[in-house]
């Protein structure tokens, strides 16, 4: 039996578990239609870098 944690324990170089969000792409801010990305889609093809900005578009 595998014990499973929590996704925000990943270790540095730990594979990233599956995940899907909306992406806008070029059109991004401008009405154009959403998309859903999935994460899997790219594994074994692209190299993917995740980065989280915690305090992004937000007043300081």
């Amino acid at each position: 039996m595998t014990t499973r944690r929590p996704v925000w324990k990943l270790a540095v170089g730990e594979e990233a578990p599956d995940f899907e969000l909306h992406g806008t792409g070029d059109s991004a801010g401008k009405g154009g239609p959403q998309k859903r990305i999935r994460l899997s889609s790219y594994r074994g093809n692209k190299n993917v870098v995740l980065v989280f900005y915690p305090a992004a578009f937000t007043p300081v």
